[in-house]
């Protein structure tokens, strides 16, 4: 026998997200998450055991849903520059079609949680690290198929993307319009240029008294 709606866990906790989602954590109150869930409080706090808890969960659903879909997009039999940028062009779909503005519910997170809120800073931290690491592989298979550079630096490449799509969310929230999120995409797609790619030695890095880089280095005739 099928157990009631009510009691699936599974089900609760993507309205919960979509919830926290679209209110933030704060904004969100028990009677918006048992309205959406289906569920009583005492029901809430049996099954997810507080209202912290379960945006913690939330996130962990949230990634769970979307690496796969950011995967799935970056595995398209395209090269890794027109899978990237048919994937900033269902972002920016998204976004000026409206579901879109609700943002990154990470990037959401991690901008309204505490400072001090160290486990719930991790979990959103985890789930970055994961699209990070999406993007990363993508980029080395690209860069065996001779799509990059051969020193193309694809951990820095696959961060700078990840930055950058949240960047564009975050943007998308405040100025859902298409020729500036179009420009966006444009420049962001630039360091994928093979010659954007390039080794650098003489380039100094953020933090570092010296170091070799390898992304996003421009030619020589934009670098003066």
């Amino acid at each position: 026998m099928a157990r009631p709606r009510e009691f699936d866990a599974e089900f609760a906790l993507d309205r919960a997200m979509e919830v926290f989602w679209a209110k933030g954590y704060e904004a969100t109150s028990l009677d918006d998450l048992c309205e959406a869930t289906g569920l009583s409080r005492s029901s809430l706090y049996a099954t997810f055991g507080s209202k912290r808890n379960l945006l913690l969960q939330s996130v962990d659903r949230y990634v769970e849903r979307r690496t796969p879909n950011i995967a799935a997009a970056l595995a398209r039999p395209l090269p890794i520059r027109d899978a990237i940028s048919a994937l900033l062009g269902e972002f920016i779909d998204q976004i000026v079609s409206g579901p879109g503005r609700r943002g990154c519910f990470l990037g959401n997170c991690a901008a309204e949680l505490p400072r001090h809120d160290r486990a719930a800073l991790a979990r959103v931290r985890q789930g970055l690290t994961r699209t990070e690491g999406t993007f990363r592989e993508a980029l080395v298979r690209a860069r065996a198929r001779g799509e990059l550079a051969p020193s193309a630096d694809v951990a820095a490449l696959a961060r700078f993307l990840t930055a950058g799509f949240q960047g564009l969310r975050l943007v998308g929230k405040a100025n859902p319009d298409r020729a500036v999120l179009g420009d966006i995409a444009k420049t962001l797609l630039r360091c994928l240029e093979e010659r954007n790619c390039r080794r650098n030695p003489h380039k100094r890095e953020f933090g570092h008294d010296h170091q070799t880089s390898t992304a996003c280095t421009p030619p020589e005739s934009e670098a003066a």
